[in-house]
């Protein structure tokens, strides 16, 4: 067996760093890719790409480049995002059309490239890296939630429709990483007179506190390679800590106010 060529959307920093470092040291072929090339120049731990997921010009000739190198794609772990937060009220549109432009419609873009490539090749795997905000609607996170859950959705059904061509897909959900997704992020303001400043201010902190106390970005990594050499891998994968797992599991055991109730008390310590 060909040793697997791997591609990674937002591959040059983060997770997506993590994984390509950990798929490289397992003997995997591995290619990044970023936006802006040029401000990588020194990067030398696997390949990078150019690649912008809203721009299917970009994508077109970025995997074109790598078939032209490599002459098939194995596994593409989608994981280019955008973080955003904000009240609800007071996101603008053009930050909520934005986030979607990137987690959601831009990992279909990628897919939908590569998708032949896999077909022809008779065997492909697709894991899109969502997360575990995903499963729920946090308050002043919800259009990255929503972004997320919609990827969760749409993995299941490409799922149904590439099983006959021998095509996998499956999506991993981490809880909070120690990565630069902050420094990233889209922060609606603080507005002075909002409505929404105290609770607002208070997520904000707590939200920057979990990712510089996150744990190591490594995780995913693992989890990742453990995927690949899956011969049937499940639906859905989460990694992160404990209380971050069992947060999903009181979702669905729990009767919806009792839940609600709980994160209303975790969101206000």
């Amino acid at each position: 067996m060909k040793t697997k060529v791997v591609l990674i959307t937002g591959g040059s920093s983060g997770i997506g760093k993590a994984i390509g470092l950990h798929l490289k040291e397992k003997g995997y072929i591995v290619y990044g890719t970023t936006r802006n090339l040029s401000k990588y120049s020194s990067f030398v731990d696997f390949p990078l790409l150019e690649m912008d997921v809203q721009n299917i010009e970009t994508i077109k000739t970025c995997i074109a480049a790598l078939i032209k190198k490599e002459s098939r794609i194995d596994v593409l772990v989608n994981n280019a995002g955008v973080g955003i937060t904000g009240p609800m009220e007071e996101t603008p549109q053009s930050e909520v059309v934005n986030a979607f432009a990137t987690n959601f419609n831009g990992p279909l873009r990628v897919i939908n490239e590569v998708l032949p490539i896999m077909r022809a090749q008779k065997m492909g795997l697709v894991i899109n890296i969502t997360s575990i905000a995903g499963y729920m609607g946090l308050p002043f996170r919800g259009i990255y939630s929503a972004s997320k859950a919609a990827l969760e959705m749409v993995t299941e059904s490409y799922r149904f429709e590439t099983k006959c061509f021998g095509v996998k897909f499956t999506t991993v959900a981490p809880g909070d990483f120690a990565t630069n997704i902050a420094a990233g992020r889209y922060h609606a303001p603080v507005y002075e007179k909002s409505p929404y400043k105290k609770d607002y201010s208070s997520t904000l902190e707590a939200i920057d506190a979990d990712v510089d106390s996150g744990g190591d970005p490594i995780e995913v990594g693992k989890i990742i390679a453990k995927i690949i050499e899956t011969k049937n891998p499940k639906p859905h994968y989460r990694v992160g800590s404990f209380i971050q797992k069992l947060s999903l599991t009181l979702k669905n055991l729990l009767p919806g106010l009792w839940f609600e109730k709980l994160l209303e008390n975790h969101n206000s310590h």
